[in-house]
């Protein structure tokens, strides 16, 4: 298995944690890249003063000169690295070492030794979440946590019936909430939601405890959490941590799945909308005059009085808001083009047939060779 590509604004993304004090452990956890890659970025950082909370962070072009050209993958495998993800999956299923020795020479010829299987297994129990579960408790202002439920059907604009889906945001401590009822699940309106639930607490959580929506994560999964460069910038100008939570693991997201329980339940039911903004419109009366001023039946408390103690603590909203936008890989083709949403943009022809990065806001499209910028439209 090939060595994984870590592009530029994950490094970034990575110094970004440093600063808010994540050690080498946590983020290793967080699957950015491994303990001896984080040690080796630490140091280097260090050294050029980037961690420094007074110094601007450097830009994707000034990580890349730092480190220097990428080490090519080796062209040799383990006799064993063939079989890695079977390996896994018996691991999965809590099968001994001396059981898999003997499946591997039974039924794939292995001739190698126990050791070297040791040293497999020991690879991939070292990329596994833990299996412990520890009941959650959190600071005043440490965390939110966010995920989406199914809400009603009700007709879009053009009088179409579709879906809707409640983005619940709920504060760790508090258990106060941010409910939106949103039309899709897209990268847009995953960061306008964050950006309205942050201007609803009027301040800012720590970090970001998330479910794996496509929007919020690129690849959903337990191994290799990418997180998407959209969401990285949203988490950097507003100063929180993302903490990606491991799909099919309920113990780690328990606040939040409560919280979408508690909106489908309790709100939903035995209530008429006249249309979209009727149905937001009662969900922030909910919010407010019931769901806030209920006992909570986990903290026994008052969501909203516990607001008050918890609101203090939280981060200040950043002066500006962040430009928030969205990534999209595009491909050049031979008319000097790349296409987003049914638009032609241009490129330098020298460009033609590569894979490029596209930026997309509501006023401009910026297209990156990796983290060049190469093409700027408004």
């Amino acid at each position: 298995m090939g060595r994984r590509r870590i592009e530029m604004h994950q490094y970034r993304q990575v110094l970004v944690r440093m600063r808010h004090g994540d050690s080498e452990r946590e983020l290793a956890r967080c699957r950015y890249m491994g303990r001896r890659k984080l040690a080796a970025l630490r140091e280097l950082a260090e050294q050029r003063g980037w961690l420094k909370p007074d110094a601007p962070l450097p830009d994707d072009a000034e990580i890349a000169a730092a480190l220097g050209p990428p080490h090519k993958a080796r062209s040799t495998v383990s006799g064993l690295e063939v079989h890695r993800a079977l390996i896994a999956s018996w691991l999965e299923q809590n099968v001994p070492g001396t059981a898999i020795l003997a499946a591997l020479r039974r039924e794939h010829g292995y001739t190698g030794s126990y050791s070297s299987v040791y040293r497999m297994i020991v690879s991939i129990n070292a990329d596994r979440p833990p299996d412990a579960t520890v009941p959650l408790s959190f600071a005043p202002g440490e965390a939110a946590q966010v995920d989406f439920g199914a809400g009603p059907m009700l007709p879009d604009a053009d009088g179409v019936f579709r879906r809707t889906w409640a983005f619940v945001m709920t504060l760790a401590f508090s258990r106060h909430q941010y409910v939106e009822f949103v039309w899709d699940q897209t990268v847009a309106t995953w960061l306008g939601c964050h950006r309205r639930a942050f201007e609803w607490f009027g301040a800012v959580p720590s970090r970001v405890i998330i479910d794996n929506p496509k929007c919020a994560i690129t690849r959903a999964c337990t191994y290799d959490p990418v997180v998407q460069r959209a969401y990285a910038e949203c988490a950097e100008g507003y100063g929180f941590r993302i903490d990606p939570c491991p799909p099919a693991d309920p113990p780690k997201k328990g606040i939040v799945e409560a919280g979408v329980k508690y909106v489908k339940g309790n709100f939903l039911p035995l209530r008429q909308f006249r249309d979209f903004t009727d149905l937001n419109e009662q969900a922030r009366h909910w919010v407010m005059h019931e769901a806030g001023r209920r006992i909570h039946g986990t903290t026994r408390k008052i969501p909203l009085e516990l607001f008050e103690i918890e609101r203090p603590l939280m981060r200040e909203l950043p002066a500006v808001a962040p430009d928030l936008g969205t990534w999209h890989k595009v491909s050049v083709h031979r008319d000097c083009h790349v296409a987003h949403q049914r638009v032609l943009y241009s490129v330098p022809f020298s460009l033609v047939g590569k894979q490029l990065w596209l930026r997309a806001t509501d006023a401009s499209v910026c297209i990156y060779d990796d983290y060049r910028l190469v093409a700027s439209h408004v």
